[in-house]
């Protein structure tokens, strides 16, 4: 295996030698070193919350199948790879932003580019950020990272005229005031595509059936469709298939203390199971082609 490790992301890939398949893995709310001086003063227990923690762990398996793992080394919390660079609330902003914005959905609940919350009722910063500071945080992070998600992506689908990527993230067991899911229990696994625009009905259907097999619940596009990742990066027409998995903590650790519980190596042992079944998935589409 091949490792490139620096403070915006870890990237782990086949070596040389290895077999290689047109799969990509990435994790990118994996980080948890803040910058100095940032400015934010929400309390560390409400930061871990929107930490995917032990994401890259679990889906540590990708390099063995031929496929590399991307994870992000800096907080999703400090700027989410996740949303759109526009993606920002104006309110958060000490100065008019240079062009314009567009804030989703979930920038108005919060969590845009730049949260505005940890939590529901728990800002942030105790006051607003500069432009200045935002597009540092862009060109030192996001874009960064970005460009290597997506070195990656166009690397497998020249080599392969295919690629399957599976982004890849956690989710609290219920959703609170900052989600759609208000009060909600989750299921085990949420498998989305942007409904059937960012990868094939089949392979997002593929995805879900492997796990259901494993004995999880699973759910497509309910609660989530996917961001900004697999809807910038997902092309089904042109063989690129993005979609996002998140899995519920509570099956793998515990989300008070943020410790690993007994579900984690058994959930573990069923990505590792998954990814060899992905990697068999792709490989008889690949012979089909040829």
């Amino acid at each position: 295996m091949i490792k490139s490790i620096n403070q915006v992301y870890a990237l782990t890939r086949p070596g040389t030698a290895e077999r290689h398949l047109p799969i990509v893995i990435d994790s990118p709310h994996s980080g948890t070193t803040y910058p100095f001086n940032t400015g934010i003063v929400a309390p560390p227990e409400a930061l871990n919350t929107t930490w995917d923690a032990f994401v890259d762990e679990l889906w540590s398996g990708a390099p063995g199948i031929g496929a590399p793992l991307l994870a992000a080394r800096f907080p999703r919390a400090y700027i989410d790879p996740n949303r759109a660079p526009d993606d920002i609330d104006d309110t958060l902003l000490d100065e008019p932003w240079p062009t314009p914005l567009a804030p989703s959905a979930a920038c108005k609940r919060g969590m845009g580019l730049i949260r505005l919350n940890a939590l529901p009722g728990v800002p942030m910063y105790a006051g607003k950020l500069s432009t200045r500071e935002i597009k540092g945080r862009l060109d030192q992070y996001y874009l960064p990272y970005h460009s290597v998600l997506k070195a990656q992506l166009d690397t497998a689908h020249e080599r392969f005229g295919k690629v399957w990527h599976i982004n890849c993230h956690s989710m609290k067991s219920v959703g609170n005031a900052m989600n759609v899911d208000n009060g909600a229990v989750r299921p085990d696994i949420v498998v989305s595509d942007r409904n059937g625009t960012s990868a094939s009905s089949e392979f997002t259907e593929w995805v879900a059936r492997c796990f259901d097999a494993k004995g999880y619940k699973v759910l497509i596009n309910t609660p989530y469709q996917g961001g900004y990742i697999v809807t910038n990066y997902g092309a089904p027409q042109q063989g690129r298939h993005s979609v996002q998995v998140e899995i519920k903590r509570g099956t793998y650790m515990d989300e008070k203390t943020f410790e690993k519980n007994e579900g984690f190596d058994v959930l573990q042992r069923d990505i590792n199971g998954f990814l060899q079944e992905l990697a068999q998935y792709a490989a008889q589409r690949l012979e089909a082609q040829a």
